[in-house]
């Protein structure tokens, strides 16, 4: 419940639709309870006196009572749901802000599959759960009570019956959502589940047709699945069995009310129109608990949600800017100085003590076997994490006491895997800079050697592609991902591997153009082929996170082991070392 409090300042810019919806569900009820007493006069004084004009008169008093509860029931739905809808859309663009600035470590705290659960089904149930508040919950006890005054003074007689009923309904109510909370906690956590193998099965389709593996994952899919069957029909059927309870205690109390109002009948205490406006009432007592118990239930489905969804708006992001951050503009000179770093802060570092200085304007190559650091150390430029020990500087000040979107503006990344989004390429490009022009567009398309097959597009620049931009190949997404990154101007620009996939004559021409239009950017290329760093003014030469050698290309053939292995190995296969 702590949880659901927390998010009640997310219905504060609603709650003029928040008091008013339930001052019209008053109105309604109001008149709900007026209903049964005019039937029981209608009995008692028009029926037994044969008075037409009277009988007549509360007629039209009911259908009015009927007509005013239909408009403020009405209302009270719209205003309800009005204020439920934009407190649930604050909550998720919150939610997704949030997300967005997470570290990789805040990411895999709480998995992509949990992170997708909270955004949609956690959101949803928190805002149903919202409406039967402020709709139903205020008709329940509203009429249970109202029900319980009214036979109070105008069927004492009866009244008895209630004393047996309404405790026993009140204990199984409670009974079962104490239950429902714990069984529907369950269900979410089946959800999250299942949600990261749709994720993960998804984002791997063509790795599980590759290996003939649909039958292995649709098996795995059904595990999970079935996993989440039984908790919702666990968590269902228990839900399911309070309203035959319920429907059974009202039937002994209905019995009860017409043997007790035989004998109060016959004895003339009462009249026959008080037993059917009794028994009106106790079907109203019974509606009252049941929809009490419908919002009691939803709310029990909810604060799992809740709790949830404050978590990771409560989590805080690894990656923060000091209080009082560097905001100037960046040359681009970067030092490493003994930096080491590792992913699970307790196992074997990714890097280790890893030092080099470069000016401005500078190319920098990384190479070195699959799983040496050569990602890991510049993705630390971009403080998409913080090292473990040691200091990176950029123009002699630490990143950390950059303004990181100050330090991020300054540079452009183009990773490992191209990420495009489903829009369209010029969509694409300007996520690099947002106000970018035509000529900047095809200048940064020219750049990267992608102008040639975006031209031949029926639209061009504005090709929409698909998502994971699955209608293009390997080596179009790569390039795409270059212009993005080049378009920017960057004064630190990093190409992680982004030439795997594209043919030697792309290459040479792209690396041509980074020469040419790109003198004033710090450049570091990460890559496994020679060729695509040996013309740079530093390269690092990577070997289970160390820095093993450095030096230009001429340089290391001189003194290197390692990188005349690497050298050998690309020249036996065939690479192109040389121009």
């Amino acid at each position: 419940m702590l949880a659901a409090y927390k998010l009640l300042k997310y219905l504060k810019p609603y709650k003029h639709f928040a008091i008013l919806a339930p001052l019209l569900m008053v109105l309604e009820v109001t008149m709900d309870l007026i209903q049964p007493t005019i039937i029981q006069k209608i009995i008692d004084e028009g029926i037994a006196k044969n008075d037409t004009p009277y009988i007549i008169t509360m007629f039209i008093a009911i259908l009015l009572c009927a007509f005013i509860g239909v408009l403020t029931g009405a209302g009270c739905s719209y205003y309800s749901s009005k204020a439920a809808v934009n407190f649930a859309t604050d909550i998720r663009a919150d939610l997704y802000e949030t997300i967005t600035y997470f570290s990789n470590s805040n990411k895999d705290k709480f998995t992509l599959g949990k992170l997708i659960t909270n955004l949609t089904n956690d959101v949803e149930m928190l805002q149903k759960a919202l409406i039967m508040l402020l709709k139903v919950f205020v008709r329940g006890p509203l009429m249970f009570i109202g029900a319980v005054i009214v036979v109070f003074f105008t069927a004492r007689e009866l009244f008895p019956v209630l004393l047996f009923v309404v405790p026993i309904l009140i204990i199984s109510l409670y009974v079962f959502i104490k239950l429902s909370i714990s069984l529907f906690r369950k269900v979410q956590e089946a959800m999250d589940q299942m949600n990261t193998r749709v994720q993960e099965n998804l984002a791997g389709i063509r790795v599980i047709k590759a290996f003939n593996r649909m039958r292995y994952q649709v098996a795995q899919f059904k595990g999970v699945n079935d996993h989440l069957t039984k908790r919702n029909m666990t968590a269902d059927q228990v839900v399911a069995a309070l309203m035959p309870i319920t429907q059974f205690v009202v039937n002994i109390g209905i019995v009860l009310a017409l043997l007790l109002g035989v004998v109060k009948v016959e004895a003339g205490a009462i009249q026959i129109g008080v037993i059917v406006a009794f028994i009106n009432y106790l079907m109203m007592i019974m509606n009252g608990l049941m929809s009490s118990s419908n919002v009691l239930i939803q709310i029990a489905r909810a604060i799992p949600s809740a709790e949830r969804v404050v978590e990771v708006l409560g989590e805080q992001p690894d990656i923060t800017n000091p209080e009082s951050p560097v905001v100037k503009e960046i040359l681009g000179d970067v030092k490493f100085e003994h930096v080491s770093f590792s992913y699970t802060k307790k196992g074997e570092p990714v890097l280790k003590d890893v030092s080099f200085e470069v000016k401005a304007g500078s190319t920098v190559g990384i190479i070195g076997m699959t799983g040496s650091g050569k990602s890991t150390l510049v993705k630390l430029l971009a403080r998409l994490m913080d090292v473990d020990e040691g200091t990176i500087y950029i123009d002699g000040i630490p990143i950390q006491h950059y303004d990181i979107e100050t330090l991020r503006s300054a540079l452009a990344f183009a990773p490992q895997k191209a990420t495009l989004f489903s829009t369209t390429i010029e969509e694409n490009l300007k996520y690099g800079k947002s106000d970018a022009s035509e000529t900047e567009i095809k200048e940064a398309l020219i750049a990267s050697n992608a102008f040639e097959f975006v031209n031949k597009l029926d639209e061009k620049e504005r090709h929409v592609l698909t998502q994971g931009a699955t209608n293009l190949s390997g080596g179009q997404k790569q390039r795409l991902a270059m212009s993005r990154a080049l378009i920017r101007r960057p004064k630190i620009l990093v190409l992680d591997d982004t030439t795997s996939a594209v043919d030697s004559i792309s290459e040479k021409r792209i690396q041509r153009n980074l020469e040419e239009n790109n003198k004033e950017s710090t450049k570091f290329i990460v890559s496994s082929k020679i060729s695509s760093i040996r013309h740079a003014d530093l390269i690092l030469v990577l070997e289970d996170g160390r820095i093993v050698a450095k030096g230009t290309h001429e340089e290391l053939i001189e003194t290197s082991k390692h990188y005349k292995e690497i050298v050998a190995t690309q020249a036996e296969k065939g690479g192109a070392i040389h121009e």
